[in-house]
């Protein structure tokens, strides 16, 4: 075992001068509390180290021992349902409650093993040995660490078996052999390996309309979520947690102000699960790391909860991350190499932020894990410009990596509109990927009416901003249809209540309809007034309350009533242009 002694404090960055062979990325304890550190830089005779903890009272002269072992997690079945700090040391569900310095891992849990294969079966690197039964909903997978394989010595008959404990022994081609249990460690910093990486196919259904519909992101894909202060980033996750289709949520607080995490930390437990009916904490796992915890922490926290995602992804499950925020994270980065006296580059950020944030958003994918199971692990990134500033290096790193950008505005969410994502910032490459699926789901014509959607937001810009000069009863009828149906996308199809139990979250079949209507809607207006129709009348006409309002009168349950609203529609259209001939 290595020892070097502490030469140097620098806040969270010591430097001891080693007496023995260290590696990059080596986890080390330090002094008396074993403080858990990181090797991050070897220079001769001198070791750099990364600490997670507080270093306060530390002196020149204490010693620092190295683990052999990368900085590393137990994965296993005791995290769903979990709430822990940023190096996956468990935490209370009071925020102010913190892990005492020192503390290194999970203590031990019992579980229902029941063994899936017997005693000659050879199993692949990372493959499964057997099922894991937990009190709650969820059943897993008994996996082998991704390193691990082999013939089958011995396994464990079923019955309760502690998370630690070993449970199937194997031998290697060579004759090596390998002892297995429940859970295993995995570095942090090394992403688990797949059997194959595929292609996207279908959407991370979110229930809001603006990204389902408009931008949606990819089973497996990554997407930004930038806005300033106040513009609803982590109440449009803590949404996105709640009603995504995926089957395991990953929350990562990192660095968040600590009342913000506390309010977190006590709605998750209480929120139900709307697919089961279950408490939603039983598909969850939280990493709480608040701004005053130690900035180191909050930079291995976001490594700590990719670690877990891909554990889950490798038992064939769907997976969503949601990062709240990277910014954060970027800080934390920031601080620690100016602590090191590295150059500074771009905002003060060090000159591999860039790389870092590839690392993050391409450990997202849809995959065929080494089990043989289909997982995925999607990527939902929260970014927080100051000021709002989307040119700032951390969002505009980001968008070279993400295929989704959903920008949330300040003046939308000051008026009250949720989800306040900007149609006309945002944006989606994964739209020709899914548009195949759309299509199956029976809305053939999605493509066109999502490009329209979009086009008459943004001709509502350009024609406010001449309205706002001549008057928008100077303008000529087809600009004013344009501002009324523009107005109708907006109020009816993009803004949602997250307050209504029926707006909340909307399915692709209700999605498929409230377009089909609005669009229908547009259709007949265009007709209208290109018979004379004047365009206040169309203004007048009841049904276009019906459909600025269908959101929250119609709930999934009630389709068919959609299609009698188009029937509503067209009669309405039809009344109004018999009125017009008979008047002319």
């Amino acid at each position: 075992m290595s020892e070097a002694v502490l030469s140097q404090v620098s806040g969270p960055v010591l430097r001891a001068r080693r007496r023995g062979d260290f590696f990059i990325n080596e986890a080390v304890a330090i002094g008396e509390r074993r403080l858990l550190g990181e090797v991050i830089r070897i220079e001769g005779e001198e070791i750099v180290v990364q600490v997670y903890e507080d270093t306060s009272g530390l002196r020149p002269g204490v010693p620092v021992i190295g683990s052999e072992m990368p900085l590393a997690i137990r994965v296993g079945p005791a995290l769903l349902g979990r709430i822990f700090d940023g190096l996956l040391r468990p935490l209370s569900m009071d925020i102010g409650h913190y892990v005492r310095p020192g503390l290194a891992e999970l203590a031990p849990r019992t579980f229902h093993f029941e063994p899936r294969v017997e005693v000659g079966h050879v199993i692949p690197h990372g493959g499964v040995f057997g099922r894991i039964v937990a009190d709650s909903a969820r059943e897993q997978h008994a996996l082998l660490a991704p390193d691990i394989g082999g013939r089958v010595v011995s396994i464990a008959p079923a019955g309760d078996i502690r998370d630690d404990e070993m449970v199937c022994e194997l031998e290697t081609e060579s004759g090596v052999r390998h002892k297995a249990a429940l859970s295993h460690y995995w570095s942090v910093r090394k992403g688990r390996p797949v059997a194959e990486r595929l292609p996207a196919e279908k959407p991370l259904l979110t229930g809001q309309r603006i990204l389902d519909s408009l931008f949606p992101v990819a089973r497996g894909g990554k997407a930004a979520l930038p806005g300033g202060f106040g513009t609803g980033k982590t109440v449009l996750q803590e949404s996105l947690a709640k009603w995504c289709d995926a089957d395991v949520i990953v929350y990562v607080g990192c660095g968040e102000r600590g009342n913000e995490m506390a309010g977190v930390l006590h709605e998750f437990p209480e929120l139900e699960d709307p697919r089961t009916g279950r408490p939603l904490m039983e598909r969850t796992v939280i990493i709480a790391n608040t701004s005053n915890m130690p900035v180191a922490a909050r930079e291995a926290s976001i490594y700590t909860g990719l670690t877990v995602a891909e554990y889950f992804r490798d038992q064939g499950l769907h997976v969503a991350l949601m990062a709240d925020s990277t910014s954060r994270w970027a800080e934390a980065l920031r601080e620690v190499s100016g602590r090191l006296g590295e150059l500074p580059g771009e905002g003060g950020y060090p000159a591999y932020l860039s790389s870092r944030l590839a690392d993050f958003y391409e450990r997202a994918a849809r995959v065929t894990t080494l089990g043989g199971d289909e997982g995925s692990l999607t990527l939902i990134g929260a970014v927080s410009p100051p000021s709002g500033d989307f040119s700032e290096p951390v969002t505009t790193h980001t968008k070279r990596y993400v295929r989704c950008f959903w920008a949330l505005d300040r003046s939308r969410a000051q008026s009250r509109f949720f989800p306040a994502v900007h149609p006309l910032t945002s944006y989606s490459e994964d739209v020709e990927d899914l548009t195949p699926w759309w299509e199956r789901e029976g809305n053939t014509e999605w493509p066109r009416i999502r490009r329209r959607f979009l086009t008459l937001v943004e001709q509502q810009a350009h024609i406010e901003r001449m309205a706002r000069i001549i008057g928008k009863d100077a303008l000529p009828p087809k600009q004013r249809l344009t501002l009324l149906a523009a107005e109708l996308v907006s109020d009816g199809f993009l803004r949602q209540s997250s307050f209504s139990p029926t707006d909340r979250y909307c399915s692709p079949a209700r999605q498929t309809a409230m377009m089909r209507l609005i669009d229908h809607f547009i259709t007949l207006a265009d007709n209208a007034v290109e018979r004379g129709i004047d365009v206040e009348r169309i203004q007048k006409m009841s049904i276009l309350r019906r459909l600025r309002r269908m959101g929250e009168e119609l709930g999934d349950d009630q389709l068919a009533r959609y299609k009698l609203l188009g029937t509503r529609l067209e009669a309405e259209f039809a009344h109004l242009v018999r009125e017009a001939g008979h008047a002319g």
